[in-house]
């Protein structure tokens, strides 16, 4: 098509994707989404394709499995101003339970031609603890209220029933509906905009602009990938444990092949699904794999479903990458990101400039269930997800107390924290001698140290105490993580990395994020950048 209008056409496309998150973060009501920045908006083709995938490369490979299976409950009743709501991982490849996804169908003169979609985080949606994000989680129905596609509005009135299921069954259902209402906003304003367009331009050319800017994608990405020397490589990498059987590490294991311009990932040899709630859905590993092809061919590449016909991946059901119903899945972040540093070992060989060490994960997250809040009068979840470092590159340091690769979250200020919750931060801060040495040294963690001003249930879900991120030719481990209570006292308890217990008033607790990796040899690093990080205190004088 004529390609000054695919451009303009392609740019506005984008642009309502940034205004719909922006809409989005500033009518939340839950700290999660507007303060962690914990949600996605997309836009679709009819057939279910990412024309333009959201910041958080992690929701992108969940859209269409969304649009399939609204469209296998509902077939062809759907009609301008309805809004359908899921959250099931087995039936949508949701992530967990608490994401919940909007989606409205897009209609042009009575034609169904595109969705618009959003994804976002729930401070509760049920389930055993607050929070619906048990560690310790051993099936599915224990992570909170499981909805399969459903339609929450009909041509644009709200179905009250399906409010009041959701309403029964969450915590603090005014914060929850407050988040879902903005949600269904939020994708009713997407499809009213992308109907505008389609009226404009007519379906035709914004039909040939879909198939052109997912074509663009693929030629690019392909032209990438038939540098690559063809070849095969293997890599491993261990999570802690699952959360439940403590001290039993879960291996993931990964075959990339590359073959005239075409990538295979080979999951296989990867552990049989858990007990714990570590397990994925194959939408996550698929999202991740299209994100390490991006960021080791071209990270400035428009990301959408034009880089699915060039990746091949094999999974073997009943593992832990493939995980058969109703295994529990909450816990899928620490999976996901130990998955990520694994297929970016395995691609490495084939792009060694980019290649990166292991980075410090997740950093987890923390959830308090304070009951009945003395400043509020009502029960509310306090929700909190924090970032660590980037491991090492070939060329580069790590970045330091950052959201690393697939999520793109933000840790919450403090001062938020302080005003909304009945909790202290007494201290944030670098841990110096978290990143792992090398010729490019490693980004350090973080260290965040609370104290609690009431009683409260506090909920920790973490990786990396027990296995250090890996460095990368010759480069040394990122520092481990921590989660202690009551530290620098008598009383101080180092926990697992995800565990449960109950706070009394004036009970403290640390966080300790990993460090990455580090790459290359130490030795080989220059002394004026080991003077620097002296000088910052990123490393001690010794």
């Amino acid at each position: 098509m004529d390609p000054v209008t695919l451009q303009v056409l392609r740019h506005r496309l984008a642009s309502l994707v940034e205004e719909l998150g922006h809409h989005l973060y500033r009518s939340a009501y839950s700290t999660i989404i507007r303060e962690s920045r914990d949600y996605s908006c997309v836009v679709l083709g009819g057939d279910g394709r990412v024309v333009v995938a959201p910041p958080m490369p992690l929701h992108a490979a969940i859209y269409s499995l969304m649009v399939r299976a609204v469209r296998e409950a509902y077939g062809d009743d759907l009609a301008p101003g309805d809004v359908f709501i899921a959250n099931h991982p087995y039936e949508t490849g949701a992530a967990h339970v608490p994401d919940l996804t909007t989606l409205a169908p897009v209609f042009h003169d009575g034609a169904l031609v595109g969705f618009c979609g959003n994804i976002a985080h729930k401070a509760d949606f049920g389930g055993a603890v607050p929070g619906s994000v048990s560690g310790q989680a051993t099936e599915l129905y224990q992570e909170g209220l499981l909805l399969p596609p459903v339609r929450l509005v009909r041509a644009g009135q709200t179905v009250p029933e399906v409010e009041r299921i959701v309403r029964a069954n969450v915590r603090n259902p005014a914060l929850v509906m407050g988040d879902v209402r903005t949600q269904v906003g939020v994708a009713r304003l997407g499809a009213e905009r992308l109907a505008a367009l389609f009226a404009r331009y007519g379906p035709a050319t914004l039909a040939e602009a879909f198939d052109a800017i997912l074509a663009s994608t693929e030629r690019a990405v392909a032209a990438r990938l038939a540098e690559w020397p063809d070849g095969t490589s293997e890599a491993e990498a261990f999570l802690d444990d699952d959360g439940v059987q403590l001290g039993r590490p879960v291996r993931l294991h990964v075959v990339v092949s590359v073959r005239s311009g075409r990538v295979r990932f080979d999951f296989r040899g990867s552990a049989d699904q858990t007990t714990g709630p570590l397990n994925l859905r194959p939408s996550l590993v698929e999202g991740t794999c299209h994100y390490a092809i991006l960021a080791m061919t071209d990270p400035g590449l428009p990301y959408n479903d034009g880089i699915r016909p060039l990746v091949d991946v094999v999974l073997r059901p009943g593992s832990v990458l493939a995980a058969r119903p109703p295994a529990p899945v909450s816990s899928y972040m620490m999976t996901v990101h130990k998955l990520t540093d694994l297929v970016l070992e395995g691609l490495a060989p084939f792009c060694p400039e980019r290649a990166t060490a292991h980075g410090g994960g997740s950093g987890g997250s923390i959830t308090i269930g304070w009951g009945d809040a003395v400043r509020t009068g009502r029960s509310y979840v306090q929700y909190e997800i924090f970032g660590s470092a980037y491991g090492a590159s070939n060329g580069q340091d790590g970045e330091s107390g950052v959201s690393v690769h697939l999520a793109n979250l933000q840790c919450t200020p403090i001062e938020i924290v302080e005003s909304e919750f009945p909790a202290r931060v007494t201290r944030f801060e670098l841990i110096p001698d978290s990143g792992g040495a090398g010729r490019w040294r490693g980004g350090l963690g973080f260290r965040r140290d609370y104290e609690v001003l009431q009683p409260g249930r506090l909920i920790r879900r973490a990786d990396r105490v027990a296995v250090a991120p890996s460095g990368l030719a010759g480069g040394g481990p990122g520092r481990t993580s921590r989660f202690v209570l009551r530290p620098d006292t008598a009383d101080e308890q180092a926990l697992p990395a995800s565990a449960s217990v109950q706070l009394a008033a004036g009970d403290t607790f640390r966080i300790e994020t990993a460090g990455g990796g580090g790459y290359g040899d130490p030795a080989e690093r220059d002394p004026a950048l080991v003077d620097e990080d002296r000088r910052e205190g990123r490393v001690a004088p010794a």
